[in-house]
């Protein structure tokens, strides 16, 4: 019987799956400081962040199904990292799992399927921003070459209280 992890399949996102990775970035608006976002959004609000994710060029989104149920598990981006134009081959990463899709090497397929797909472009780095403590994101990163640069001290407040961010960067 193939395992878990073989049956992860990794595609570029399409506006089909709005509806199932606003419901996975809802989760995390609700239930975790991973986002600064304090409130949920409904799929109508998240298509421009879907769209201004092409399957081209150097903001990507990829999405990780099971197998044959197409259940959306995961989706990792590349974005803008500033609006600024000198910032324009810097991108920042990250990697949003459904609930139950943990432990199971997604996040670990989701970037070797973004940063394949980027390897073709004109970009030099990469960054991300890891709300403290998420010490699973941490190793995740730092398998894929990130290195720690430093901390946003008590950079924002959700839940009643303060949060870190550690920001991580990758040469591409």
């Amino acid at each position: 019987m193939p395992s878990e992890r073989t049956e992860v399949q990794v595609r570029p996102g399409v506006e089909s799956d709005l509806d199932a990775l606003t419901d996975i970035y809802n989760h995390y608006v609700c239930e975790t400081p991973i986002t600064f976002d304090t409130a949920t959004f409904t799929p109508v609000e998240r298509r421009p962040w879907l769209l201004s994710h092409p399957e081209d060029g150097p903001h990507r989104l990829m999405v990780a199904t099971a197998g044959d149920s197409q259940q959306i598990l995961g989706y990792a981006t590349s974005s803008a990292f500033r609006p600024k134009p000198a910032y324009e081959t810097s991108v920042e990463v990250t990697i949003y799992l459904a609930p139950d899709a943990g432990g199971r090497g997604v996040g670990t397929l989701l970037y070797k399927a973004l940063f394949a797909a980027l390897a073709d472009e004109d970009l030099h780095r990469a960054y991300a921003g890891i709300a403290q403590p998420n010490e699973a994101s941490v190793r995740l990163h730092e398998r894929f070459g990130f290195r720690y640069v430093g901390t946003y001290r008590e950079v924002g407040r959700k839940f009643g209280r303060y949060w870190d961010v550690a920001w991580y960067e990758k040469e591409l």
